[in-house]
């Protein structure tokens, strides 16, 4: 009896459960929050959702796929419109929870599609009006209208930390110049959640560059990658108040030599991943840095070596030999996205079916998803994975 008694005081102490919790994988913590109201408190506490993912890794699980078509981006008013019967933001669903997200509506109500990150929705009308949509919350908010006008743009969403389940997000757009200048600036505007307001700055590079229009940036610790034109990179880091740009060349590809796509994504270990394939297969590196000499582990992005790894090499014809059904659409298979922070997986497309390839193991699947694939005019559209992070949630966390 005073074992058990000891046993349960222990239990009762926030301090002592927190710690306990932090022992248990992730496929387990997240059967516990029905034990009791205390224990789903505690766990989804953003304190120990912080302590807990510091230790095992963020996990997500896949809603769907967001389909934006270029065609009806930045459009000229005598341009090509789109149909009334064409949803301006298509959602190809893939579980019951991407089933209920397309037909709560509010899809309807966002605009295209332009990014997405750990759960948050980036999507409007270029160029004055975006919204922030958080389907864990399920909290729609339109960003004031911007100060600057950009004919072209591309953009960024980078979401940070999370403050009592407040999601906290900066959302970048970033000018792109059509004609071929000589510039080595480029006009930014910056909206913070913190502020509630837009901010204006010019970035600066060592060379002439231009940023690719119509294009999301890839977000990894912070830091910020846009393609640039002319096969480049431009490498920013809003984190420590500079206005510097990196420049550095993409890698040249041995079987994906003449490229016809390119993605970016995150690897399990936190490093940049840059993808490109044609119609015989895809390659995979990643980005390593190296800091100059006398250079501060705080210094800008700028006063770094960069270094391409190659660290996967696929030829499709290892996807045909498992599903022979794919070889009809050898001409149309090519390298579609990276899953978060994952280093051994990636998606595939081929005619319109989504496959998911395991490059350790050279398997693939295909994802069975809910939408009218054959209508999609994939030459001309971005179809983005959407995953949530896969913890619970409570309102009972104030």
């Amino acid at each position: 009896m005073k074992r058990n008694s000891v046993c349960a005081a222990a239990l009762n102490c926030d301090d002592i459960l927190h710690e306990i919790l932090l022992r248990l994988p992730p496929s387990t913590i997240s059967k516990l929050i029905i034990v009791s109201k205390r224990w789903l408190r505690v766990i989804c506490s953003s304190s120990f959702r912080q302590c807990y993912l510091s230790k095992w890794g963020q996990s997500f699980r896949l809603l769907g796929f967001f389909v934006c078509n270029f065609l009806y981006l930045g459009r000229p008013r005598d341009g090509y419109r789109r149909p009334r019967w064409e949803p301006a933001l298509p959602f190809l669903s893939t579980c019951k929870e991407g089933d209920d997200l397309k037909l709560s509506g509010i899809l309807k109500h966002l605009g295209y599609f332009i990014d997405s990150s750990k759960g948050i929705i980036l999507s409007g009308l270029h160029p004055k009006t975006y919204y922030v949509y958080n389907t864990v919350t399920k909290q729609k908010y339109q960003l004031p209208e911007p100060q600057q006008f950009y004919k072209t743009m591309c953009m960024a969403l980078i979401v940070e930390e999370y403050l009592d389940g407040d999601a906290c997000y900066k959302v970048i757009r970033a000018r792109c110049e059509c004609k071929l200048k000589e510039r080595n600036t480029v006009s930014i505007e910056t909206f913070s959640s913190k502020t509630g307001k837009w901010k204006q700055s010019t970035l600066m590079c060592s060379t002439s560059f231009s940023l690719h229009p119509r294009t999301a940036a890839m977000v990894v610790g912070g830091i910020v990658h846009w393609f640039a034109m002319w096969g480049k990179l431009a490498i920013y880091d809003p984190r420590l108040g500079d206005r510097y740009i990196a420049l550095i060349k993409l890698p040249a590809g041995v079987l994906s030599n003449e490229h016809e796509e390119s993605v970016l994504g995150e690897s399990s270990d936190g490093l940049l991943q840059y993808g490109q394939s044609n119609n015989l297969g895809l390659e995979i590196w990643i980005l390593e840095k190296e800091p100059r000499a006398h250079a501060s582990i705080y210094c800008n992005c700028t006063h770094l070596k960069y270094k391409w790894i190659l660290r996967w090499r696929l030829n499709f014809k290892t996807l045909w030999k498992q599903i022979p059904s794919l070889s009809t659409h050898s001409k149309e298979t090519q390298i579609l996205s990276f899953l978060p922070q994952n280093s051994t997986s990636i998606f595939i497309r081929s005619g319109w079916n989504i496959i998911l390839c395991d490059l350790e193991t050279k398997t693939v699947e295909i994802v069975n998803y809910q939408g009218r694939g054959a209508s999609i005019s994939w030459e001309s559209s971005k179809v983005v994975p959407y995953f949530l992070p896969a913890w619970p949630h409570t309102s009972l966390v104030s």
